[in-house]
């Protein structure tokens, strides 16, 4: 009876060992805080107001779609281990559900450091269809900025030693977030057309940032598939507006924007919500000004 407690008991201690060293990982030996973020914008942002002082990771895998994104068990355990947990609450259920379950009080959730637009604003369709807020905030420069501001607040906290270095370092990013919306602002002055017909309905804040009207074919969520009424109002719209080009994402397939495009006589190009990267050498910069130089094509601005 003795020999057959000894492993179990020995079992039990080394899981009180690990347990132990995993609440540890908050501050690792490389004295960096460890945040861990839901997606890639938040890790753009982590990592440039966090520097050198963090220890920076993500729950979405590069080149993964992140709405319905599903963590494993070391993934649940990295919320659990981390320091500071920064995420988007509506945006990724499952993310939601470690923070609340595993998160305690380390969560800092960017949804609550800005003024959303809602479903209706962006698309009175994604209402009807979703009734939720839209999420895709980063696309706006300026309310990103605010975000990184509220997360330096929040990493001061977590790590008083280096909160003038956060608090500068999210000043430095507000400049040259500053620098990009004016380069919006100009390109976008002065265009044929302001109608932005998408086949995912993630551009409102930038719509509505740079006077566009934005057209969505699918809701918020771009794996929904629109009903053949949907389709068919989508491509008179555009006919109406005389639209020569309908925008598709890259992390999605492009045959419902090929549809219309092909109802509507326009061409296709791709409008990136920046929700995750494929291309290593890509940042939220780089991401932007493609979208911008796409834009500018698209509804021919001068």
């Amino acid at each position: 009876m003795m020999r057959r407690l000894i492993p179990a008991v020995a079992l039990l201690t080394a899981l009180s060992a690990l347990t132990g060293c995993g609440g540890g990982s908050a501050n690792g030996d490389d004295g960096k805080l460890s945040v861990v973020t839901a997606f890639y914008p938040l890790q753009f942002i982590s990592e440039r107001v966090g520097g050198d002082a963090v220890r920076v990771s993500t729950l979405t895998k590069p080149g993964a779609e992140p709405h319905d994104v599903e963590l494993n068990a070391g993934q649940v355990g990295q919320v659990a281990d981390a320091g500071l947990i920064v995420y988007l609450s509506g945006f990724q259920p499952a993310v939601d559900d470690a923070v609340k379950q595993n998160g305690g009080d380390r969560g800092f959730d960017a949804a609550g450091t800005v003024q959303p637009l809602t479903a209706e604003e962006a698309d009175a369709h994604a209402e009807e269809e979703h009734g939720a807020n839209d999420p895709h905030v980063w696309l706006d420069p300026e309310r990103l900025a605010t975000i990184a501001d509220k997360l330096a607040e929040r990493l001061g906290k977590a790590d008083p030693a280096h909160a003038a270095d956060f608090t500068g370092r999210a000043a430095a990013l507000r400049t040259e977030l500053t620098a990009l919306d004016g380069e919006f602002k100009t390109g976008l002055a002065n265009c044929a057309r302001r109608e932005l017909v998408t086949s995912h309905t993630a551009f409102a804040y930038l719509a509505d940032r740079y006077d566009l009207t934005q057209i969505g074919i699918t809701g918020i969520d771009p794996e929904t598939e629109p009903s053949p009424q949907r389709l068919a109002e989508v491509a008179a719209e555009a006919k109406e507006h005389g639209t020569t080009t309908i925008f598709f994402e890259t992390l999605v397939s492009s045959k419902v924007a090929e549809t219309i495009a092909r109802e509507a006589g326009a061409q296709t190009a791709v409008l990136d919500p920046i929700e995750g990267l494929t291309d290593d050498s890509a940042d939220y910069f780089s991401a932007m000004r493609a979208n911008l130089t796409a834009l500018k094509l698209g509804l021919e601005c001068s």
